[in-house]
């Protein structure tokens, strides 16, 4: 049996599972798919609308912008959030050709 040889690049593994736990949370998929319908929204509108907590709100935002998956513009003290639209088309296709090579 031949063993296969593996080159792991860790930049490329560390960005791909921070989009992948930013991806794997219901709610954090709830708020990308609000922000989707928005287009541009403060995180006020965010929490007050799904009525979530303040705190948790920014803690799955921050997640998000780590994975570089929403954008953020301040505008006075509000901030405001929108989707990059490339990364999450970029990520869906990884992950839609990675399922796509497994057995069924």
């Amino acid at each position: 049996m031949r063993k296969a040889k593996v080159n792991i690049n860790d930049e490329k593994l560390q960005a791909s599972s921070e989009i992948l736990r930013a991806l794997a949370h219901p709610l954090r998929m709830k708020i990308l798919e609000f922000i989707d319908q928005h287009d541009v929204i403060n995180v006020n509108k965010i929490y007050n609308t799904l009525k979530l907590e303040q705190s948790i709100t920014s803690q799955h935002l921050r997640i998000l912008r780590l994975a570089g998956l929403v954008l953020t513009e301040r505008d006075g003290k509000f901030i405001h959030y929108s989707l990059d639209y490339d990364k999450l088309s970029n990520a869906m296709e990884a992950i839609d050709s990675f399922l796509e090579q497994q057995p069924a």
